[in-house]
């Protein structure tokens, strides 16, 4: 077992902590597969009435899947290892969703990627006042996954367009606002309720620890973002922005001109599939098919050694712009795996 993730029972708990601080808890490989074995084995332990996960130090919960791995392996031109890691990956956040045991995440400070996978699907989102919760893959050349599209897609309106293909990082106010998160504690209420919880197996002490949080700030932009998100393609959102001229429009806009045309588009036609058939197994199948193939074929090695290698934080994308992207390979991307 990896020191990467802790995992042990603590009274009538499973306990799960993302120990990999450094590295603001991104899931290895490994963290996922020790994280599924946990989850198999407490299912049908009598001794066990709930799950808790959680994330060391202060700055994350989880920022993401580690995509070192990936990165080296693809630039190799082995594919194979992105596509077990998401496949793995997938696989628990299903099994997350479906837990037959109360699921409770304690989120703290940078969610991303993987780190809304093992929270997002839970039974119990708990998100603390230093949350900073984002989707931002489109600036890598993925798509919003972990089964991310599901929740955007049940976000109210056309939100979810927004969060996945602007990236948008949102308070703990808009996690809950969005669907993200369920309730709200004071960072410094974490220890004392996970005792509690422990103690007794009664999720319900989350309700004595809640407390309102900040002001949420998408509440004010919610007519705008339909306005504008509710559109028939990225061509014409980018299209509607282009007119606007207040402070919002032209930070999205700039998001938008700054992510994968590739992704973007992906990403709108992922989130609208999954409004339509709303489970969370359609919606990690729709996103199997893009990133299963976004070493090979899409921008994903580009975006990582842009943003994350190099860090010069301008890729050089495959399709410049939305009309240099043909339909085929957009419908490509998309195909089932």
């Amino acid at each position: 077992m990896t020191n990467d993730v802790l995992i042990r029972k603590e009274g009538l708990a499973g306990r799960i902590t993302l120990n990999r601080p450094d590295a603001l808890n991104a899931l290895s490989y490994e963290m996922v597969t020790e994280i599924e074995k946990a989850l198999i084995a407490w299912r049908d332990d009598t001794s066990i009435r709930c799950v808790i996960i959680d994330g060391a130090g202060e700055k994350a919960f989880c920022a993401g899947g580690d995509i070192d791995e990936m990165y080296q392996a693809g630039i190799k031109g082995d594919y194979s290892f992105a596509e077990k890691f998401f496949t793995e990956e997938y696989r628990l956040n299903a099994m997350i969703a479906r837990y037959p045991k109360p699921y409770l995440a304690l989120i703290h400070g940078f969610v991303m990627g993987g780190g809304v996978g093992v929270s997002g699907h839970g039974s119990h989102r708990v998100v603390m006042s230093s949350a900073k919760i984002a989707m931002p893959e489109c600036g890598i050349g993925l798509v919003p996954d972990v089964g991310s599209t599901h929740l955007l897609a049940n976000a109210r309106g056309y939100l979810g367009e927004y969060l996945g293909m602007t990236g948008y990082r949102m308070n703990a106010a808009d996690a809950i606002l969005a669907g993200f998160a369920d309730a709200h504690i004071p960072d410094g209420a974490k220890g004392d309720l996970i005792e509690a919880i422990c103690d007794t197996g009664d999720l319900s002490f989350v309700e004595t620890f809640e407390t309102e949080p900040e002001a949420d700030t998408l509440s004010p932009l919610l007519e705008a973002i339909d306005l504008v998100f509710s559109r028939r393609d990225t061509a014409e959102i980018i299209e509607k922005l282009e007119t606007m001229n207040d402070e919002w429009a032209v930070a999205a806009l700039k998001s938008l001109n700054r992510n994968d045309p590739l992704s973007l588009e992906c990403t709108l036609q992922l989130i609208r599939r999954a409004r339509i058939s709303n489970t969370i197994e359609d919606a990690l199948a729709g996103e199997f098919g893009f990133t299963s193939r976004a070493s090979e074929h899409g921008n994903f090695l580009e975006g990582t050694r842009a943003a994350i290698v190099d860090k010069d934080r301008k890729p050089k994308w495959k399709y410049g712009t939305l009309n240099d992207v043909p339909d085929q390979v957009i419908e490509k991307m998309l195909a089932s795996a």
